[in-house]
């Protein structure tokens, strides 16, 4: 009667510490440049190594720029940062993906895609979307930097057990329509804090649908609806999609671990704590109108009479008006979210055999180099420089204006990242979540377009 989230979790705790915390094991810690250097520090002043370096992988992603990597960071304080996590890696004996590193790239990219996240692990990062490798079938969530600096002193960190949650999704997704329209579908009905205080397990049949990178997009944004974090079983498509990666098992112990994985379900007569179902056939694509990721309608709709009046005045929009149509300035494809090889396939398969329109800026950045390898692999990259886009380097860039790529003031981004506060993607700015499909749209078009219409 348990359900999966349960048994990761009960598996993974050391003790029960008085007050009602776990001490909790955790498989996989992962460090970037922004919330790592004090942990580090206290490490340092104690006189204490990190307990299981094999278990910890440095990146960093986010003040990286994403034009230039092969020279200095001009920002002084990206350089300090990015400089201090390749010492920090080196003097505690961490693998580190440095800057141009062949696995280089946002760690909520790299560990799927290498296959150092694998199911049933308990995962961590000084970062609240490391909710993303939920997909794989992992426990994973953010953690600040003191719990960042307990996992690397002793490869445990004391936390609340959160409650449990279900999300079912019923049906197939229409024509269009993607992971991160089911996503904002879900945080517009769920609210951005529907979901606190619940570790989130997505299932039904246009979840089992859905690629390994539209699970990874889903379990990015769960968050956004306040969950602790989100997550889905593996199946036979987790599998084919860890086989044969870097860091996977392989031979007898690859057999051995999918053996296990297969076991990695809730039991049919599980428990949750809150249980929602929804029919995919209401989804339609996202975009959101406010200043946060549950102020979202499909693209089709009008912004609603019931709005906030605080948004709709930082984003320049009114009550009543249909978002179809508005002029954009900005297209930005890449973060965490939607910076993997099916989001440029999506962007590629709109924008082939049309111009990007004259005014608009578009930053197209894979998530990582090995995103980057495969979009020349493909040809993708002839078919978007054909169209007048161009491909940077990978990193973070404009989900967050932690580096060079910040949306001026005043000016709309059509962004296919996570949040879309205010000055979020840097100061002013306003900003309009969407799938990699609309955002295409809305680079051929410079406005707000259905992509059904391009499709």
């Amino acid at each position: 009667m348990n359900t999966l989230f349960d048994k990761i979790w009960d598996s993974h705790v050391v003790r029960h510490v008085e007050g009602g915390l776990d001490q909790l094991y955790i498989d996989r810690l992962y460090c970037h440049e922004v919330t790592s250097p004090q942990a580090f520090d206290s490490l340092r002043s104690r006189g204490i190594r990190c307990f299981r370096p094999g278990r910890i992988f440095c990146m960093p992603d986010h003040n990286i720029p994403t034009v230039g990597q092969e020279s200095p960071i001009q920002d002084l304080v990206s350089r300090k940062q990015v400089d201090a996590l390749s010492a920090n890696a080196s003097e505690f004996g961490l693998t580190h993906f440095g800057v141009m590193h062949k696995n280089n790239g946002i760690v909520h990219v790299v560990g799927p895609e290498t296959g150092l996240s694998l199911p049933g692990m308990t995962i961590v990062c000084g970062d609240s979307h490391t909710s993303t490798h939920g997909a794989v079938g992992s426990v994973a969530f953010g953690v600040g930097t003191s719990e960042v600096e307990m996992a690397l002193a002793s490869q445990c960190i004391l936390q609340q057990k959160p409650k449990s949650m279900i999300i079912r999704v019923a049906g197939t997704l229409g024509k269009g329509v993607t992971a991160k329209d089911l996503a904002l579908f879900l945080i517009s009905r769920m609210t951005t804090s529907g979901a606190t205080g619940h570790f989130v397990e997505y299932s039904g049949s246009a979840i089992k649908g859905l690629s390994m990178e539209g699970r990874l997009t889903l379990c990015n944004l769960s968050i956004e609806m306040g969950a602790r974090g989100g997550f889905i079983a593996p199946d036979e498509k987790t599998f084919e999609y860890l086989k044969g990666k870097e860091y996977a098992p392989v031979g007898e112990a690859w057999d051995r671990a999918v053996a296990s994985w297969k076991t990695l379900k809730s039991d049919e007569d599980a428990k949750f704590d809150k249980e929602y179902v929804f029919d995919a056939s209401d989804i339609e694509p996202m975009v959101t109108y406010g200043t946060n990721p549950g102020e979202g309608i499909p693209v089709c709709e009008s912004i609603p009479f019931s709005s906030n009046d605080k948004p709709l005045a930082y984003m320049g929009f009114h009550k009543g008006e249909s978002m179809l149509g508005k002029k954009i300035d900005y297209v930005f494809l890449g973060a965490c979210t939607n910076g993997r090889i099916e989001d440029f396939r999506a962007f590629a398969s709109i924008v082939a055999g049309r111009r990007k329109a004259p005014d608009v800026v578009a930053w197209l950045v894979p998530g990582s180099w090995s995103v980057r390898r495969q979009i020349e692999a493909e040809g993708l990259d002839r078919v978007l420089e054909e169209a007048g886009f161009e491909i940077r380097q990978p990193g973070c860039s404009a989900c967050l204006a932690m580096n060079e790529d910040k949306v001026p003031e005043g000016k709309y981004c059509v962004s296919t990242s996570n949040r879309n506060f205010e000055g979020r993607q840097g100061p002013g700015s306003r900003t309009i979540l969407a799938s990699p499909l609309t955002a295409a749209a809305a680079a051929v078009t410079g406005v707000i377009t259905d992509p059904r219409e391009l499709l």
